[in-house]
């Protein structure tokens, strides 16, 4: 509780919500479109480092959205920011292991400005980006 009587915001350490579970079973189902709707109710009402996990995992999810959907310029441009919002985060949050997903984040931007935009649908399924608990 905070001194005004209120319950405390939620921590990187507590447990998932349903929504982020449900969140996380789209995002790894390809339902990137969803996913988004999902994490932008949790997003809205938080603030410091849970506030940057939704934000950059929603940023990823809107990537993957946009790629799908031959937007390269979206894909590229969110996959950066949302990479750079995660690495304000502990490397674990709720359950979702951080620091992989900037890592396959950054891997996947690597990728598509390589590829570029004319080729972007050759891009190695592969290198999707999952969401996955911390290793133990």
């Amino acid at each position: 509780m905070t001194a005004q009587g209120m319950p405390e915001r939620g921590r990187c350490d507590d447990a998932p919500p349903p929504e982020l579970q449900k969140a996380i079973s789209e995002f790894n189902g390809g339902e990137w479109f969803e996913c988004h709707e999902t994490l932008e109710e949790l997003w809205v009402g938080e603030k410091g480092a849970l506030r940057d996990f939704y934000q950059g995992v929603l940023q990823v999810a809107v990537a993957l959205y946009h790629w799908r959907n031959g937007n390269f310029k979206g894909a590229e441009g969110l996959l950066g920011r949302a990479a750079d919002l995660l690495r304000r985060v502990p490397r674990s949050c709720l359950g979702v292991d951080v620091a992989r997903l900037v890592a396959e984040a950054d891997v996947l931007h690597e990728a598509l400005l390589f590829l570029g935009e004319e080729r972007m649908g050759e891009l190695d399924p592969a290198l999707i980006p999952k969401l996955h608990p911390p290793a133990p």
